[in-house]
């Protein structure tokens, strides 16, 4: 993977990925272990959590576009390893004023074999970022809206 040529994103976003749209991969186990790596991974980047959240989720039946898609998420790695978590000190004129701010998103309908919605949200204490989530929803959302609404209440 060291001369490979990098990708500036961890995922196409044209792609769906499916549980039957492809042949099974040919080497299972080792799809298993770069995604568990991939998983540590996400621990000080959060920019790999919806990718390596989607990939995750086929770690029982992997087929070839799944380990496509693993593939260049590892090529965006190459390309960014001084990306991480910045944390920054804060001096305020008051000490008492800690501001915390959350922000959170909803794909609607992202998953085509269960039409249901993936939820992300980051959460920051003054500008530093403490916590960050990626995770499909337990329901089936009917609009845009609700799938927002769901996220907004995870996050909440």
């Amino acid at each position: 993977m060291e001369s490979v040529k990098s990708n500036i994103t961890p995922r196409a976003t044209t792609w769906r990925l499916s549980i039957s749209e492809s042949k099974q991969f040919d080497n299972p186990t080792l799809y298993r272990s770069i995604v568990g790596a991939l998983q540590y991974a996400t621990i000080t980047r959060p920019d790999l959590a919806y990718s390596v959240n989607r990939v995750c989720q086929f770690m029982g039946n992997p087929l070839d576009q799944h380990w496509i898609v693993v593939k260049r998420i590892l090529r965006y790695l190459q390309g960014t390893l001084s990306f991480g978590i910045h944390l920054k000190v804060v001096v305020s004129v008051s000490s008492l004023l800690i501001t915390l701010t959350g922000l959170c998103d909803a794909d609607w309908a992202t998953d085509p074999d269960d039409r249901k919605s993936v939820s992300g949200a980051c959460l920051f204490v003054g500008p530093n970022l403490v916590t960050w989530w990626s995770k499909k929803q337990q329901t089936v959302s009917r609009s845009s809206t609700e799938a927002e609404y769901i996220s907004l209440a995870l996050a909440a």
